[in-house]
């Protein structure tokens, strides 16, 4: 325990999925288990398909193929040829999708793209440790700067176009935002909740029984002097070793799950306005205030209007997106090369 406490993402960043797929942290990663049955590796730069007359080739596929993988890795399940074959399809068709979009979203004026191409860029380097992390995750995604670039401009152009002819057509009512409310009454629980102020006395994790006898005794001390009227948050700041000290121990409100054991036991027990008895954690002798008790309730619509309505439209431009792409695989011309 610590004393303190888009809808234009329809179609993910490719860029950013790779390099997280590299290793954001720039941390080296054990690949999954995959069949060992040898099979001959494909040419990188031959052709799986084309869109109308673009091609996709095999290094950009097998990219997909690893961004797929990883995304599943914390399975650890070993591949077998039909789940490799399913990989590759799902790979394909991700990148058959893309390309379509692309191509649509290219006829759409965006007038400061290269603008914000770089400032996503720079915001995807500002996520690793430094430039040579950075260039660590590209070498291990098998990127270079230009295909980064590339690949964000895609997004930019993509996203640009999900946002003008799909999500800009969709509304949501507020009869279908009470109605998904009404329906999923169990989504919007809100488990019990308590505010609470405490002052700790810190015990070091080495300290010795010596030690820990003295700060319980000065905690009993601190204790006796609020039962005797002291002021709480006065005594928080002059005696705690928290750093919540500086708001004169208010810790703010939490629910369940948040504190250590003997913490929350300690604090959920309480009534308003009382105080606990002097509590042992790993971190020292803490005093609980009770301020605040809040029983579990279910959230107003009003609290979640907003995020209802969000998440009904981000589901209803996923399925006007399935259905734009459908539109331009008729119209336009896909063809597989390799299976």
């Amino acid at each position: 325990m610590h004393c303190t406490k888009s809808l234009r993402s329809a179609f993910a960043t490719i860029a950013a999925t790779l390099l997280l797929a590299a290793g954001a942290s720039g941390a080296d990663t054990a690949p999954a288990k995959t069949d060992t049955t040898p099979v001959p590796a494909p040419s990188p730069t031959a052709t799986v398909a084309t869109v109308n007359g673009v091609a996709i080739t095999q290094a950009e596929l097998s990219r997909a193929e690893k961004v797929l993988l990883s995304q599943n890795r914390p399975m650890q399940q070993p591949m077998n040829a039909e789940m490799n074959k399913m990989l590759r399809e799902a790979a394909l068709n991700q990148l058959i999708t893309k390309e379509l979009l692309y191509q649509a979203g290219r006829k759409l004026e965006i007038k400061d793209l290269d603008k914000q191409v770089a400032e996503r860029i720079a915001h995807s380097k500002g996520r690793f440790p430094s430039p040579e992390e950075y260039q660590k995750a590209l070498k291990n995604a098998d990127m270079t700067d230009k295909e980064v670039e590339a690949l964000v401009k895609e997004d930019v152009i993509i996203n640009n176009l999900i946002e003008k002819d799909i999500a800009s057509k969709i509304t949501i009512s507020d009869a279908e935002v009470k109605k998904f409310y009404e329906e999923n009454s169990d989504r919007f629980k809100r488990g019990e909740t308590v505010k609470a102020s405490h002052i700790l006395v810190g015990v070091e994790p080495n300290a010795t029984a010596e030690d820990k006898k003295k700060s319980k005794e000065k905690a009993e001390a601190i204790l006796k002097q609020l039962k005797g009227g002291s002021d709480f948050a006065a005594l928080a700041k002059k005696e705690s070793s928290c750093p919540s000290k500086e708001q004169g121990g208010d810790l703010g409100a939490f629910g369940k799950g948040q504190m250590v054991p003997e913490f929350e036991k300690a604090a959920f027990a309480l009534k308003p306005g009382e105080l606990s008895p002097v509590v042992e954690t790993q971190f020292g002798y803490h005093i609980i205030k009770l301020t605040e008790k809040h029983p579990e309730e279910t959230v107003k619509l009003e609290e979640v209007k907003e995020r209802i309505t969000e998440f009904l439209k981000q589901q209803k431009v996923q399925q006007a997106l399935a259905g734009y792409v459908d539109e331009l695989k008729k119209k336009g011309k896909v063809e597989v090369l390799a299976k």
